[in-house]
């Protein structure tokens, strides 16, 4: 619905992703503003291009990959808000998983496919109501990781996100 809530979302998810990061406890290993390494070689060799340190990436490669493989197809067809809290939970948990706490915070089955009772669900319920419910399935998820490390750090981001997603909705 607002395909211009690309831009700020991004910067939100920048900015909670924070800069490079090699932390020998974060499955992810080497990152730079939330992209893998892993993540960006697969991402250059498929643009034909070599393999550079992602700590290098230029901030048009992380943006291009934040639009392409984490805001599209779903972005633009959800409400201000919604829209930030999907995209910021497919960044962080994978498109899988923050499909599913967006089908549970609907209300719908949740089967990691968004199809059209999911996208029913979205164009009719209340974004503000979406928003609590998701948050709330989003940090039991996290809870559920058994990762005491993390777990401070994810349920800051989810009331960071909650609150902007919140301050979104129109």
């Amino acid at each position: 619905m607002v395909a211009a809530n690309f831009a700020k979302s991004l910067a939100l998810v920048l900015e909670s992703e924070g800069g490079n990061d090699d932390d020998p406890l974060d499955h992810g290993g080497r990152t730079s503003r939330g992209i893998t390494q892993r993540e960006y070689d697969a991402w250059r060799a498929e643009q034909g291009l070599p393999k550079i340190d992602v700590w290098t990436a230029p901030q048009a490669d992380i943006e291009a990959i934040y639009h392409n493989e984490y805001w599209l197809p779903y972005g633009d067809m959800m409400p201000a808000g919604l829209d930030y809290m999907y995209f910021n939970n497919c960044v962080l948990a994978g498109p899988y998983r923050a499909t599913v706490l967006l089908q549970q915070a609907l209300g719908v089955n949740a089967d990691g496919r968004i199809g059209p009772i999911t996208r029913q669900a979205i164009a009719t319920l209340d974004p503000t109501t979406v928003i609590q419910r998701y948050s709330a399935a989003a940090s039991t998820f996290y809870r559920s990781l058994g990762q005491p490390r993390f777990l401070r750090g994810w349920l800051n981001r989810v009331a960071f996100v909650q609150n902007n997603a919140l301050s979104m909705v129109t």
